[in-house]
């Protein structure tokens, strides 16, 4: 028995003192988790995604809409929207809602529209426009009516363009 334990912490010691000195190489040799190139892409991505949520916010879709309205009549530059709130308990619903349940509420009530689907790309615009306005807005909980100041847009389309310094950019 003892001799079998012997063998059995040798057969661990050459992996354990292994581990050991990859651990203190690790930072070493350690890249960033994305190089300049990748997150270009990544940031093109997004930004694609928000300009999309922001043709629709404004108006680009007929199915989200019977009556004229569009999100940006009661949220101009997504005003009020608060997204960086979400989830949250709304008496209106008498439960818990996720910020893509109240978009398609509005969608459904306000516009007369019809739903989007919570997973598809385009309420991921939606949400990438508005979640892309209000990045750095604190959080203001406390009466469901008590809104957070809209936030400030740095171009007329609501979100940073290229080449302005400012949101990507920097």
């Amino acid at each position: 028995m003892i001799q079998s334990n012997k063998r059995l912490l040798k057969l661990l010691a050459a992996p354990a003192v292994a581990l050991a000195v990859l651990a203190t190489l690790a930072p070493a040799t350690a890249r960033e988790p994305f190089t300049p190139a990748e997150l270009k892409v990544k940031d093109d991505k997004l930004l694609a995604s928000v300009s999309r949520g922001f043709d629709m916010w404004h108006g680009g879709r007929a199915d989200m809409a019977n009556n004229g309205l569009s999100c940006a009549n009661c949220h101009p530059d997504a005003a009020a929207t608060n997204p960086q709130t979400f989830p949250k308990f709304l008496p209106m619903f008498n439960k818990v809602v996720t910020y893509r349940s109240m978009v398609n509420w509005c969608i459904e009530n306000p516009q007369g529209g019809k739903a989007i689907d919570v997973n598809s790309d385009d309420m991921t615009a939606l949400e990438a426009y508005s979640f892309y306005l209000h990045r750095g807005v604190p959080i203001e909980t406390g009466l469901v009516t008590r809104q957070t100041a809209a936030p400030q847009p740095n171009t007329a389309r609501g979100f940073a363009a290229k080449g302005t310094g400012i949101g990507f950019d920097k």
